[in-house]
């Protein structure tokens, strides 16, 4: 299985396995990730799977939609965005992004 690392602001760091098709967000909840909420369930509607996906990897995640670009500028306000923000329920697990580097975005 392809693996994903997760890292906490206090530096702590998660290897996890995930399922192919499976979105991050439901990755990170399936393995008690601290600090991905997913309080929307995935429906790009609350912004508590924002992650900082690193530089090297941004180019191999599918392109940002609407919906999370409204909800990713909705919570700017809130916690700080940078080039890599995306929220993990619009990213889909695949075999291509094992290895993926993510920081989790401090919590709203």
């Amino acid at each position: 299985m392809p693996k994903i690392l997760f890292i906490e602001h206090n530096g702590k760091e998660h290897v996890v396995e995930a399922e192919v098709g499976k979105s991050l967000m439901q990755t990170a909840l399936d393995h008690a990730v601290p600090g991905i909420l997913g309080d929307c369930g995935g429906a790009c509607s609350c912004g508590t799977c924002h992650v900082y996906i690193a530089p090297e990897w941004l180019d191999r995640l599918p392109a940002k939609g609407d919906d999370e670009t409204m909800m990713l500028e909705a919570i700017a306000e809130l916690v700080p965005l940078r080039a890599g923000s995306r929220l993990a329920c619009q990213l889909p697990m695949t075999a291509a992004l094992s290895g993926l580097l993510l920081e989790i975005a401090p919590e709203l």
